[in-house]
C-alpha cells in the first residue's frame, strides 16, 4: 500500500511513522461542531421514528372506539404487529442494502417510504387499507434504525463512540413523548378525525429527507470500500476541519473483500451472533408488548382513554433520564456492564407494575421500567454495529433487528391471551415480560466488550 503525495494544506507525517488511515484521523479527534450536527440530524429522522411507533398505539386505542372500524381485541393486535412484519424485513433488507449503496442513501430513502405511508393510513377506510399501510409504514421504519446507528457509530471517535450512539438512540424518547402529546392533546380534541390528523403529522418525516440528504454525510468506512478515494477524504476533513486539527495524508483505502450473510454463523461470529440477536429478540418482546398496549391497559384499568394517554405521557418522560444515565455509564462501565444491569432493573420493575393496583404505583414502577428499559436499548444499538466488521456491519445490524422484530410481532399478538389469562388485567403480561428481559440479561453478559476499541474493517 503506497502512501499519496501530500496534498496542499496536509501536514506531512513524521519521518518514519506509519500514515494514518482515514479512520484512525476520525478516532484522533475531539467531539466537534461536525459530530453534534451529524447527531442531531441523524436523531431527528430517529425521532420520527419513535413518534411513528408511538403514534400507532394511541391511535390503535382510538381507532378502536371509532363506530366505524369497532376493532375487537384481535384486530387491534394485527394493526400493531402488522407493522412489526415490515419492519423486520426492512431491518433485515435495509442493512444489506446499505452494505451495497450507503448508509445515508438508505436512511433517506427510509424517511420518504414510510412518511408516504402514513398519509395513506390516514386515509384509510378498512381494515385492510389500515394493515396495508402500517406494513409500508413497518418497511421503512425497519431499514432506518440500525442504518442510522450504524452511520453514527462509524464517523464517532473510538472513545466517544458508545456515548454517541446512546445519545443518538436518546431521540426515541423525544418521539415517544411527542406522540404521547398527539395522544393527549389532539386525538381527544379534533372529533372522530383525530386519530386521521395524527397521522397526517407522523407524514413530516417526507420533508424531513431533504434536510439529510443536505446535512448527513456518506460514511467514510463504506465509501473506502467502494474505492470512492475523494469523496472519503472530504468527509473526513469536513470533521477534522469542525475540530481544528490539520489533515494528514493518508494511504490509499482498499476495497474491503465481500462477506456473504452466512459468515454470522461461521465460527468466527457465531457467538456473538447468538448473543445479540438473543438480546434483541427479548428486549424487543418486552418492549414492544409493554408499550405498544399500554394506552388501552390503562384505559381499562382506570376507566377512561383520555387519562391513560396522560399517564402513558408520564410514563414516557422518565424515558430521557434513562437514556441520559446510560450515556454516561457506557463509557465508564463499559457496554456489557450496563446493558446487564439496566435490563436486570427492566425485569424488576416490569415485575413490580404487574402487581401495581393504584395510580401512584402504575406511575412510579411504569416510570422506573421506561427509564431502565429505553436505557437499555441505548446500549443495545451501541454495541450492535461495533461487534461485526465494517463489510459486514449493515447487514449484521440489520439482522439482529430483524430478529427483534420478529418477537414485536409476536408480543402484541399475544396480549389477548395474556388478558384472557389474568382476567382482563395485565398480570399475567408483566409477568412474562419480567422473564423475557432476564433472559435478554443473560444474553447481554454473552457480549464481547469494545469499550475504547476502533472498529474492525
Amino acid at each position: 500500500m503506497s502512501t499519496p503525495t501530500t496534498a496542499a494544506g496536509t501536514a506531512p507525517a513524521q519521518a518514519g511513522a506509519r500514515p494514518l488511515t482515514r479512520n484512525e484521523r476520525l478516532d484522533r479527534l475531539p467531539l466537534n461542531k461536525a459530530h453534534r450536527k451529524l447527531l442531531v440530524a441523524s436523531g431527528v429522522g430517529w425521532a420520527f421514528d419513535a413518534m411513528d411507533v408511538g403514534l400507532v398505539s394511541f391511535v390503535v386505542a382510538a381507532i378502536a372506539a371509532d363506530p366505524h372500524f369497532n376493532l375487537d381485541p384481535t384486530e387491534k393486535s394485527w394493526v400493531l404487529s402488522i407493522g412489526f412484519v415490515g419492519m423486520a424485513v426492512g431491518a433485515a433488507l435495509g442493512g444489506w442494502i446499505a452494505d451495497r449503496v450507503g448508509r445515508k442513501t438508505v436512511f433517506t430513502a427510509t424517511l420518504v417510504i414510510f412518511g408516504l405511508a402514513n398519509g395513506l393510513m390516514a386515509a384509510s377506510w378498512s381494515l385492510g387499507m389500515l394493515l396495508g399501510a402500517r406494513l409500508i409504514i413497518g418497511l421503512g421504519l425497519g431499514a432506518e434504525l440500525p442504518v442510522a446507528s450504524t452511520l453514527v457509530s462509524e464517523f464517532s471517535p473510538a472513545r466517544q463512540r458508545g456515548r454517541m450512539t446512546v445519545l443518538l438512540e436518546s431521540f426515541w424518547a423525544v418521539g415517544w413523548i411527542v406522540a404521547a402529546c398527539i395522544g393527549y392533546f389532539v386525538i381527544p380534541n379534533t372529533g372522530d378525525w383525530g386519530w386521521r390528523w395524527a397521522l397526517l403529522i407522523g407524514a413530516l418525516p417526507l420533508l424531513y429527507a431533504i434536510v439529510t440528504r443536505i446535512h448527513i454525510p456518506e460514511s467514510v468506512r463504506f465509501l473506502e470500500s467502494k474505492g470512492r478515494e475523494e469523496e472519503a477524504e472530504r468527509a473526513v476533513r469536513w470533521f477534522e476541519q469542525a475540530g481544528g486539527v490539520a489533515p494528514v495524508a493518508s494511504p490509499k483505502g482498499e476495497p474491503l473483500p465481500r462477506i456473504g450473510a452466512h459468515e454470522l454463523f461461521g465460527r468466527r461470529y457465531l457467538a456473538r451472533t447468538a448473543a445479540i440477536w438473543g438480546t434483541w429478540f427479548f428486549v424487543n418482546f418486552s418492549y414492544y408488548g409493554a408499550f405498544t398496549w399500554m394506552p388501552s391497559l390503562l384505559a381499562d384499568q382506570f376507566g377512561s382513554l383520555t387519562s391513560s394517554f396522560g399517564y402513558t405521557l408520564v410514563i414516557s418522560l422518565a424515558q430521557l433520564p434513562g437514556y441520559f444515565l446510560a450515556a454516561w455509564l457506557v463509557e465508564r462501565w463499559g457496554r456489557r456492564r450496563t446493558l446487564s444491569v439496566f435490563l436486570a432493573v427492566s425485569a424488576v420493575a416490569a415485575f413490580a407494575f404487574s402487581q401495581a393496583g393504584t395510580v401512584a404505583m402504575v406511575l412510579g414502577f411504569g416510570m422506573l421500567l421506561s427509564a431502565s428499559n429505553l436505557g437499555a436499548w441505548g446500549v443495545l444499538y451501541a454495541v450492535t454495529p461495533e461487534i461485526y466488521p465494517t463489510r459486514l456491519r449493515g447487514a449484521a445490524a440489520g439482522a439482529a433487528a430483524a430478529c427483534g422484530r420478529v418477537a414485536a410481532i409476536v408480543a402484541p399478538l399475544l396480549m389477548p391471551w395474556f388478558l384472557t389469562l389474568s382476567g382482563g388485567n395485565k398480570t399475567v403480561a408483566f409477568i412474562v415480560f419480567a422473564a423475557a428481559f432476564v433472559l435478554a440479561c443473560v444474553c447481554a453478559l454473552c457480549l464481547p466488550e469494545r469499550k475504547g476499541r476502533q472498529l474492525e474493517d
